[in-house]
């Protein structure tokens, strides 16, 4: 596996320092044929394809060069599960759970994803890409060098998180929760709609567009006290 992470800053984003995305380039992969997932399982270059791992048990287990492609992940639990250098296409679930896991060099493509927990985890050079995940939680979380596009997260919980070069591009995001959460170098001008309903004491290092802060003019008069007539 040959990686090579980039930065993504474009022209009139001086203001914020982009987000290193990972790029990530599988080696020839052998499909998966075990069945069942152990705990603290060890799964090394392998390809799941269209498995149903719905309540299964991995917690603890590390994939590494992986493609983990349209597999079912409802109530699967990945608690301090390590998932590296991996591709990660069309999961769809309800209530996986993936508290304290570890997310390094990992896209994420087009999940269909609801209550997803990730609270504790660690998030790193990660880009997820299309789909949309309902209620995610990253109570927390370190997130770092982490890309939302093109996707749409309603009500993704961010209290307590910390969040370094992580950029909002093309996504909707709506009824966020960023309450005691910390932010260096978050870009929030490529969301739309940007609804927060907490939290907005918060966004001291974030940037937004000249746009959102007029939408948001009402929720942060309110946050403030200010009584508009």
């Amino acid at each position: 596996m040959v990686r090579r992470a980039t930065g993504s800053r474009s022209a009139g984003r001086e203001a914020v320092r982009g987000a290193r995305r990972p790029e990530v380039r599988l080696p020839p992969l052998e499909p998966w044929t075990e069945g069942e997932l152990a705990p603290d399982g060890d799964y090394d270059g392998l390809e799941f394809r269209e498995c149903d791992l719905a309540g299964q048990d991995g917690a603890g287990a590390r994939f590494m060069d992986c493609a983990l492609t349209g597999c079912a992940v409802d109530e699967t639990a990945l608690g301090r599960a390590r998932v590296l250098d991996s591709v990660l296409t069309g999961l769809r679930g309800v209530g996986t759970r993936l508290a304290e896991a570890t997310l390094r060099d990992v896209e994420l493509v087009d999940a269909r994803l609801g209550g997803t927990q990730l609270h504790g985890a660690v998030l790193e050079r990660v880009v997820i890409r299309g789909g949309k995940i309902d209620y995610l939680n990253l109570r927390e979380a370190r997130l770092k060098d982490v890309v939302f596009e093109s996707c749409v997260l309603v009500e993704p919980d961010f209290a307590g998180a910390r969040l370094e070069r992580v950029e909002f591009t093309d996504c909707a995001l709506k009824g966020a929760d960023f309450g005691g959460a910390t932010l260096t170098d978050v870009d929030l001008r490529g969301a739309a709609p940007l609804e927060i309903t907490r939290g907005l004491d918060r966004l001291s290092g974030a940037v937004i567009s000249t746009g959102q802060l007029l939408d948001l003019a009402p929720v942060l008069a309110a946050a403030m006290g200010i009584r508009v007539m």
